[in-house]
Formats: structure tokens, C-alpha cells, sequence
């Protein structure tokens, strides 16, 4: 299953020491120490992959490594690299530490596929005994030690964020669909709950995720449980599927939106579109029949078959519509 909870700790790199050198040439005596290397930073970058937060699972402590000591002949010690982990999109980052330096965070959350945080800041390198020198100390001994590197735990807790969330009951097709309008390969087969996870894919600038099948019950935990619903919790848009070959679609769509209602306002309130999947597996006028009962609710079903590539241009019509509406929004602008 993916893990979506966890703690670690992180620890930026110190700086290095300064040194006390002094030049060897004769004549010239003066301080020749160099300053230390700054300590690695330890940031976070945002990617698609849910199963990401799975590298957590057993290693749990993380630290980026420590800026070079400074030489002679005015020689500074070498940074240190910054060390970057990879979280999934919707992750956000607790710090637990109580002590933490002013200004930094106590929350932190990865939006975007791409977004790079600081999350815990390298050491300073310490100065040589070049920095010290003056002209009533013209051969200063001094030194400084680097800074040590910022130390954190953190809590990560993945709440899954996607423009469209896939929903409906389990083996309707949404597999399929968000492997035909992405490259998510997807498993996909003819048996209920071949999704146990989420699955995310990329069309053009939207995110798509594919929830696991949902049952009646699955607010109070049956099934594959609540988990799921608090991460359709975080899509903007939801894409509800009704499989055509049910032997009553009407009261699996209401199935799926009374356990939506039963969680919270936050999900029922959410625009839908209804798709009608696997329509090429019934004839034309079930089909028809289908659609004429859900406009008897106030709904609109548009019927679906991945074979069928017209069908297949319609949902991409709806997702083009929504990347525009997603790029006029400033806000999402950075």
C-alpha cells in the first residue's frame, strides 16, 4: 500500500573550520589561513510519483554533507552540495522540532510537480586568520569554527493533490482512461480493486489521479477505507464513471455520492463530470435508456469507450477547458 505517513530527520551540513596559516615565503609572514566551505542544505522537490515517500519507510534519518575545511595560500575549503529529496505532490512537511530558528517554518507543502523548498539550511564555513588581520594585528592566530547545520524532525503526511480525481465504484474503466489519455501505465484488469493506490498521470499542465474503487460503506472504513476519500478530498475536479454493463448505473453513481456526502461538504461540493465507461458494451439504446434516467435526477452522463476514439476527444475537450481555466487563474501563478 503507499505510505503517505511518516518521520524522519534531516540535518544540513556544518561549515567548515577557517584555518591558521601563514606564508612560508621569506619576508612575507603574513596570515594566509582560508575560510571553510559552506555546509550542504537539505531541500525537498515536488514529483508526480505517489510511491515516493516509500525511500522513508526504513531510512529515517537524512544528512547532506559538511563544507571543507579552509587551507593555506588563502585557499577557501570547498561547499558543500545541497542534498535534495524527492516528495510527492500534496505533501506537506510538520516540523516537530520546538526549537526551530526565527523565521523558519513550522509548515511547509509541496504543490507543484518541480517546487524545490529549503528545508533545512547549511552551516556558514568559519573565517581564516587572513579575515582577522589589521594593521595593529598583522599576524592574527584567530580562527572560527564553521556554524553547524540546521537539525529538524519532520512529520510528512501526503494529502495527494490533482487538478482531476478519477472516482466511481471499482472496475469502471478509470484505469484504463487515465492510461489512454497519459502514459501512467496503470495495472488494469478485469477484476474488482486492480487499483490499490492511486495512480497519476500528466495531461499537458493537469494532473490526473486515479482513486481506488470505492464501495458502499468506504466512509466508515470498509473496503479500501476512508483514505482514499481524504485524498480525493484534494482534487479540484471530479470525473465520476458509471460503468455501462452495471446492471443498475443510476444506483451506483448514488452509491459512490452518498459515501462522498457521508465524509464531508468538501467533496460533495466539488464539480463533476459523469462519464458512462465501457459504453461499446451494451447496445446503443441501453445506452440511451441509461442517459435518460440520470436526466430524470438533473445529471448529464456522457458515454465513453476507449476504443472509440470520438469519445475519447470529448474528454479531452473537458480537460483542455479546464487547463485553461487553470492557467487564467493568477493566483496559481507564481
Amino acid at each position: 500500500m503507499i505510505t503517505d505517513d511518516v518521520k524522519i530527520t534531516v540535518e544540513a551540513g556544518h561549515g567548515g573550520k577557517g584555518i591558521v596559516a601563514f606564508s612560508k615565503i621569506k619576508g612575507e609572514k603574513g596570515p594566509m589561513g582560508g575560510n571553510g566551505g559552506n555546509g550542504g542544505s537539505v531541500f525537498f522537490e515536488g514529483v508526480a510519483d505517489l510511491g515516493a515517500l516509500r525511500q522513508f519507510r526504513f531510512k529515517k534519518d537524512y544528512q547532506a554533507d559538511d563544507g571543507e575545511n579552509g587551507k593555506s595560500g588563502l585557499h577557501d575549503g570547498a561547499n558543500a552540495e545541497d542534498f535534495t529529496l524527492l516528495v510527492p505532490v500534496g505533501t506537506v512537511c510538520h516540523n516537530l522540532t520546538s526549537r526551530r530558528p526565527r523565521g523558519s517554518p513550522k509548515e511547509i507543502e509541496i504543490t507543484k510537480i518541480g517546487q524545490r523548498e529549503l528545508i533545512a539550511k547549511g552551516g556558514k564555513g568559519g573565517k581564516g586568520n587572513w579575515f582577522f588581520r589589521s594593521p595593529i594585528n598583522t599576524s592574527p592566530k584567530e580562527f572560527e569554527e564553521g556554524k553547524p547545520g540546521e537539525f529538524f524532525e519532520l512529520h510528512l503526511e501526503l494529502k495527494m493533490i490533482a487538478d482531476v480525481g478519477f472516482i466511481g465504484l471499482p472496475n469502471v474503466g478509470k484505469s484504463s482512461l487515465l492510461n489512454e489519455l497519459t502514459r501512467a501505465g496503470a495495472k488494469v484488469a478485469n477484476y474488482p480493486f486492480t487499483t490499490l493506490e492511486p495512480n497519476l498521470g500528466v495531461y499537458f499542465d493537469l494532473i490526473l489521479a486515479d482513486i481506488p474503487g470505492l464501495i458502499e460503506g468506504a466512509s466508515t472504513g470498509k473496503g479500501l477505507g476512508i483514505k482514499f476519500l481524504r485524498h480525493i478530498e484534494r482534487t479540484k475536479v471530479l470525473f465520476h464513471f458509471v460503468s455501462a454493463d452495471s446492471p443498475d448505473p443510476l444506483s451506483d453513481y448514488k452509491t459512490v455520492r452518498n459515501e462522498l456526502e457521508t465524509y464531508g461538504d468538501l467533496l460533495i461540493g466539488k464539480p463533476e463530470y459523469i462519464f458512462l465507461s465501457k459504453s461499446d458494451a451494451v447496445e446503443p439504446n441501453v445506452v440511451l435508456e441509461i442517459k435518460k434516467e440520470f436526466k430524470e435526477i438533473s445529471k448529464e452522463i456522457t458515454a465513453i469507450s476507449i476504443i472509440e476514439p470520438d469519445s475519447i476527444e470529448a474528454v479531452k475537450k473537458i480537460l483542455n477547458n479546464i487547463a485553461s481555466e487553470k492557467v487564467a487563474e493568477p493566483q496559481n501563478i507564481d
